[in-house]
C-alpha cells in the first residue's frame, strides 16, 4: 500500500504553494470525480458486473490507490451513478470524501454489492452528461472536478450532448469519457485509433476541457484496466500552468 506520509514535507509544501495561487482560501479536495456508468439496453447483465466489478477492482488497486491518498490533506471526494434513458439517472454512491484507506474500502464493498434495477432501453449520453454537471455543482469544493462518462454506443435521447456544450450548459467542468469498444480491435496501435468505432464521436461530442481524453476498453472484460489506467492519468498531480491548451486525447492500449 506504500507509505502515505514519506513525501510530507516536499507535499506540505505543493500544497501552500497551491493553497497561494487559488483565490480565497485554499481548498482541502483536490478533486471531486463523478463517475457515470453506461446500464442502457447494450449493457446485457454480464457486462453490467463486469463494468460495477471493474470500477471496484480500479479503485482498489494499489497504484492507484498510492495515488489517491498521495497528498494528505488533500483528498479526493467520489460519487458514482448510472445512466441509461434521459430519465433514468441512479445514483450508486453521493459524495464521498476518501479519507483514509476505510473510506476508500466502503466505496468498493458498496459496488460489489450492488444490484441492477430495470432501466430504459434509450441511450440518454447528454442527459447522463446534464446530471453529472448537477452533481458536480454541490460536491464538496474541489481544486478540480471531473465528470467521467463510461459509455459503448452514441446519444438517442434528448438532449443532444453537442447542444449542451454549445450552450454551455455543462459549465467550465472536464468531461473525460472510457468508451467501450468491441473486444476484437482491427489494431490496438495508438496509430490507428480511428479504427476503433465511436472514438471520432465521443472526441467531438462527448469530452471538454483543456486536457480531456477518451480511454478505451476493449470488451467490457477490459473494463477494469481500461478504468485503472484511466484514474491514474486523471488523479496524478500536475504542476499548476502545466496543462496543454489544446488538450492530451491520445488512445493508448499496454
Amino acid at each position: 500500500m506504500g507509505q502515505h506520509g514519506e513525501h510530507g514535507p516536499l507535499v506540505r509544501w505543493l500544497i501552500a504553494g497551491l493553497g497561494l495561487l487559488l483565490p480565497g482560501p485554499a481548498l482541502a479536495c483536490r478533486m471531486a470525480l463523478a463517475l457515470a456508468l453506461d446500464v442502457s439496453g447494450s449493457v446485457d447483465d454480464g457486462e453490467y458486473r463486469q463494468q460495477m466489478q471493474g470500477l471496484a477492482e480500479a479503485l482498489a488497486d494499489p497504484e492507484v490507490e498510492r495515488v489517491l491518498f498521495a497528498i494528505p490533506g488533500a483528498p479526493v471526494s467520489v460519487a458514482v451513478f448510472e445512466w441509461s434513458a434521459s430519465r433514468y439517472q441512479r445514483l450508486v454512491q453521493d459524495w464521498l470524501v476518501l479519507d483514509s484507506v476505510d473510506d476508500l474500502n466502503r466505496l468498493t464493498n458498496r459496488l460489489r454489492g450492488w444490484t441492477r434495477e430495470p432501466a430504459p432501453e434509450a441511450t440518454g449520453l447528454g442527459a447522463a452528461m446534464r446530471y453529472g454537471y448537477t452533481l458536480l455543482n454541490r460536491a464538496p469544493s474541489c481544486w478540480r472536478q471531473t465528470l467521467d462518462i463510461s459509455g459503448d454506443g452514441k446519444n438517442n435521447d434528448w438532449p443532444l450532448p453537442q447542444e449542451l456544450r454549445r450552450s454551455g450548459a455543462l459549465g467550465q467542468i472536464t468531461i473525460n469519457a472510457l468508451l467501450v469498444a468491441p473486444p476484437h480491435p482491427v489494431s490496438s496501435d495508438a496509430g490507428n485509433e480511428n479504427q476503433i468505432p465511436l472514438v471520432t464521436y465521443f472526441r467531438a461530442l462527448v469530452i471538454q476541457g483543456p486536457d480531456a481524453f477518451v480511454e478505451v476498453a476493449f470488451g467490457f472484460e477490459d473494463y477494469a484496466r481500461a478504468m485503472k489506467k484511466k484514474l491514474l492519468r486523471e488523479l496524478a498531480t500536475r504542476p499548476v500552468g502545466s496543462l496543454s491548451p489544446t488538450g492530451d486525447r491520445a488512445i493508448r492500449r499496454q
